[in-house]
C-alpha cells in the first residue's frame, strides 16, 4: 500500500511539471506576453495547441522586420498574409514595419491602408523604409492618438533627394518622435522650426537630418525631457534651443560640432557627447567650451577622448576658472584612438608649442619624438582636473571599444 502512495505521488508531481500553465492563463496575459514578440514568431505560436491556433490573430501590436526573412518577395507574402489574416475587430495599439530597400508602391498603400482603418487606438507607429513619402504622411497624420512616432524614410531610387519634413503635423497627443534621414525647411526669416505643433513632445530624436534654406535649427518645447541628435548634417551653423525641461542630451557627431545658443538650459543633468570629429578644427573647439558654460548644472557627463582633445585646442584653456560643473558626479570617458586628420596636427602644433615655450631644448625631444611615432595623448594632461575644478569628489570612469590600442593603468595612473 505504501508502494503506491509513494508511485502515486511521483505521477502526480510528474503530472504537475507537464501541465500547460502558459495556456491556462487568462487571454489577456498571453496576448500581452505575445505582444513582446516579432511577429513571425507569434503566428508560429499557432501550432501549440487548439487554443493558440487563433490567438495571435488578436495580439495588439504588428511587429515586420524584412531582415528577418530570407528574401523580400517572402517578406512581402507574409506580410499581405499578416494583414489580411488579423482578427478586424482588435484594436492595433503598435505597427513597425522595416523594410530594406524601395518597397513596391502596391505593398505600401496596402499596410498604409490597414494603418488608417485601425488607427483610432493606435499609439505607437515605426516606419523604417524607401517609399512615397507623401502617401505615408497622409496616413501618419491621421493617427490623432499616436503618442510615439520614429519614420526612416529614404529617398527611392527614382526620387534621390532628402526627404522633406512637413511644416504642419498634428498630433497632439505625441511625446516622442524620432526622425531619421529628413530635411527641414527653414522660413523667411532663414530659420527652420520644424516641432512647433507637437505641444506634449517629452523625447526628440534627430539622426542625420539637415536643414534647408535655413541656417537655424529651433528646438522650442516647454515640455521636451530628452534631447539626442546624431551625425546630422553641417549644411545648419546653429541650434537655438529653448527646453526648459531638459534633462538629458546626448549629440553624436563624425563630422561637425553644432553651435548651440538659448535659454533654460540649467535644467540639464545627464550630457553625453560622442564625438569622433578627427578633422576638427579650433572652431569646434569654443563650441564645445561654450556648451560647457550653458550646461551649467549638469551632474553626469559622458565624453569621448576624442572631444576632450577638442576640447584641449581652445586657447589658454586651463587658466579658465569654469562657473559651471558644480553639481558634477560622475565623470566617464570612452577612449578612441586617432589615427590622421587635421585633430592630431593641431594638437601636436599646440603640444610642440608649449613644449618650446619652455625651452627649446623640450621642443626638439619632443618633435623628434612625434618622428618616432609618438602620438598625443588619448586624454590631454590636466583635461580631468580642469573639469572637476570645480567638483573635485566626481567619480571618473574609463572605458573603451579598443583595448588593445590603450594602456588603461598607464592612462589611469597619469590622469587621475
Amino acid at each position: 500500500m505504501a508502494w503506491i502512495q509513494t508511485n502515486m505521488g511521483r505521477r502526480r508531481v510528474d503530472g504537475d511539471q507537464n501541465k500547460d500553465r502558459l495556456s491556462d492563463l487568462p487571454e489577456c496575459i498571453i496576448l500581452h506576453i505575445l505582444s513582446f514578440l516579432r511577429t513571425p514568431h507569434a503566428v508560429q505560436t499557432c501550432v501549440l495547441s487548439t487554443r493558440w491556433k487563433h490567438l495571435w490573430k488578436r495580439i495588439p501590436t504588428l511587429n515586420l522586420n524584412s531582415f528577418q526573412f530570407r528574401t523580400l518577395k517572402i517578406f512581402s507574402v507574409f506580410m499581405s498574409k499578416v494583414l489580411s489574416l488579423r482578427d478586424p475587430s482588435t484594436a492595433l495599439h503598435t505597427f513597425n514595419i522595416s523594410r530594406r530597400g524601395d518597397i513596391e508602391p502596391r505593398l505600401l498603400k496596402k499596410f498604409l491602408n490597414y494603418v488608417y482603418f485601425h488607427n483610432i487606438h493606435l499609439q505607437e507607429l515605426v516606419i523604417s523604409l524607401h517609399g512615397d513619402i507623401g502617401l505615408i504622411f497622409s496616413c501618419v497624420s491621421s493617427c490623432r492618438a499616436l503618442t510615439s512616432l520614429k519614420l526612416s524614410v529614404g529617398p527611392t531610387w527614382r526620387d534621390p533627394k532628402k526627404t522633406l519634413f512637413p511644416k504642419s503635423l498634428n498630433l497632439p497627443l505625441l511625446t516622442s518622435l524620432d526622425l531619421e534621414d529628413f530635411a527641414f525647411c527653414g522660413d523667411e526669416s532663414g530659420c527652420a522650426e520644424p516641432f512647433l505643433e507637437f505641444t506634449k513632445l517629452n523625447s526628440l530624436v534627430i539622426r542625420s537630418c539637415k536643414v534647408i534654406d535655413a541656417q537655424i535649427l529651433n528646438i522650442s518645447s516647454e515640455t521636451l525631457v530628452n534631447l539626442d541628435m546624431q551625425n546630422n548634417s553641417s549644411l545648419f551653423a546653429k541650434i537655438k534651443l529653448y527646453a526648459p525641461s531638459l534633462c538629458a542630451f546626448n549629440y553624436a557627431g563624425s563630422h561637425h560640432i553644432h553651435n548651440i545658443r538659448g535659454c533654460g538650459l540649467s535644467s540639464i543633468k545627464q550630457v553625453n557627447i560622442e564625438s569622433v570629429h578627427f578633422s576638427a578644427s579650433q572652431e569646434d573647439a569654443l563650441v564645445l567650451f561654450s556648451w560647457l558654460l550653458d550646461f551649467a548644472n549638469i551632474e553626469s557627463l559622458t565624453v569621448t577622448s576624442t572631444a576632450l582633445q577638442i576640447l584641449s585646442l581652445v586657447p589658454d584653456l586651463f587658466e579658465v576658472k569654469l562657473r559651471s560643473l558644480h553639481k558634477l558626479k560622475s565623470l566617464k570617458i570612452d577612449l578612441i584612438r586617432i589615427y590622421e586628420g587635421s585633430l592630431l596636427v593641431l594638437m601636436k602644433e599646440a603640444m610642440l608649442k608649449k613644449a618650446a615655450a619652455k625651452s627649446p631644448k623640450e621642443g626638439a625631444k619632443l618633435r623628434k619624438a612625434f618622428e618616432t611615432c609618438f602620438e598625443p595623448p588619448a586624454i590631454p594632461d590636466g583635461m580631468v582636473d580642469f573639469l572637476r575644478q570645480n567638483s573635485p569628489s566626481a567619480e571618473v570612469n574609463l572605458t573603451t571599444k579598443y583595448p588593445s590600442s590603450f594602456n588603461l593603468k598607464q592612462v589611469v595612473i597619469l590622469k587621475l
